[in-house]
């Protein structure tokens, strides 16, 4: 094997993708990749390449997410889940410390941070942007979560370069895909035709050193051009669109606008978008007691704008109606969050719109309220 460099790419024929996985597994990994759970693609543990979603595609629209087969044995010819990987570094649920008493002694115990090395496999690139974005949240405040910081740590990062775009994606917009430019030691471009084999781009030390010990040949020219057209193919198709341009700034001048009413009438405020966005961070904390009264835990679990008691001060709750709650997570996501941490809290990758139970499409919110402010003006 040729000696290979940062930045280099080489090619890994599709029967050898398991070595670089038993690789990862003799280096104490834990494989976390896409799956087949319960008719969907979801991010779970796996142990080889065949637990992967070989064959399968998703079909994603407003409110829509169903899988079918596809004409090829594709490894990664899917767009994203329900699931992102924010669960497996701001997980949950996390009990942050429990305490027991003995007579007139209480004792205070914090829970240790979970240290599991994880290797992310088939990560996306509006995935690894969101990822970015919660390590701006959570590591680069004044205040260092420890939790998440012992989940991010050591990750081995395998990134996967969209060759077809979803239903509900528009990282285009975003600016945030389809192709993977940094935060990973290594992306995959799958190629199908005429042989079944993936062009690897190496991003970091780690990632070439994990190469040793799988067989690959260097990337030829036509090789790398043949990688570069899936992804511009890909660009070319997304399912939406959303311009950003002067985004903050319409928002902030528009949070009376009529269109918010339209959309608080078909919200159901059930919080999935919330849920399935890989940059929301919302929490709360709740104190639990056994019936003795001699064990108390400390948990903290994933909470969301949606719900009446996130925004609950002595009295009452701060946005009590539907209107107000929308308007909060929409204005945060595309506006606020830039003036919060230099950055839009928004990736592209469409959940929200799949997972919305009547279709709310974020993308046609912004669009409505664009359009009426151009016919104002005309």
């Amino acid at each position: 094997m040729n000696e290979i460099n940062l930045g280099d790419r080489v090619v890994i024929q599709r029967q050898n993708l398991q070595s670089l996985f038993a690789a990862l597994q003799q280096s104490g990994y834990e494989l976390i990749a896409p799956t087949i759970r319960e008719a969907a693609i979801v991010y779970d543990a796996v142990s080889s390449v065949e637990d992967l979603p070989i064959g399968w595609t998703d079909e994603q629209s407003g409110g829509t997410y169903r899988l079918k087969r596809r004409e090829d044995q594709a490894l990664f010819g899917y767009a994203v889940g329900a699931h992102s990987w924010k669960k497996y570094l701001f997980a949950p649920q996390v009990r942050l410390w429990q305490a027991e008493r003995k007579g007139q002694e209480i004792t205070i115990c914090a829970d240790q941070p979970d240290t599991t090395k994880r290797a992310f496999i088939g990560v996306r690139s509006c995935d690894l942007h969101a990822i970015a974005i919660q390590d701006q949240v959570f590591l680069h405040g004044e205040a260092v979560d420890p939790h998440y910081q012992s989940r991010r740590h050591d990750n081995f990062v395998i990134a996967v370069n969209c060759g077809q775009a979803g239903g509900t994606c528009f990282c285009v917009s975003m600016q945030t895909g389809p192709e993977a430019t940094s935060g990973f030691d290594l992306a995959l471009t799958e190629v199908l035709n005429p042989t079944h084999y993936f062009v690897v781009e190496i991003g970091s030390e780690a990632g070439r050193d994990m190469l040793q010990a799988v067989p690959h040949t260097i990337a030829t020219p036509n090789d790398q051009e043949i990688a570069q057209q899936i992804v511009a193919e890909t660009a070319q198709h997304m399912g939406r669109t959303m311009p950003t341009e002067g985004i903050k700034e319409l928002l902030y001048n528009n949070l009376e606008h009529p269109r918010w009413n339209d959309v608080a009438s078909r919200c159901l405020t059930c919080a999935n978008c919330t849920m399935v966005c890989p940059t929301c961070f919302c929490s709360t904390v709740e104190d639990t007691t056994d019936l003795t009264g001699d064990h108390a835990e400390r948990w903290r679990n994933w909470d969301s704008c949606f719900t009446m008691d996130f925004s609950y001060l002595h009295g009452g709750s701060v946005r009590v109606s539907t209107k107000s709650r929308y308007r909060q997570w929409m204005t945060h996501k595309l506006a606020s969050w830039i003036d919060q941490f230099g950055t839009s809290g928004c990736v592209g990758c469409g959940r929200c719109i799949t997972w919305c139970p009547v279709g709310i499409d974020i993308t046609e919110e912004v669009k409505a309220i664009r359009d009426s402010q151009e016919v104002k003006h005309e």
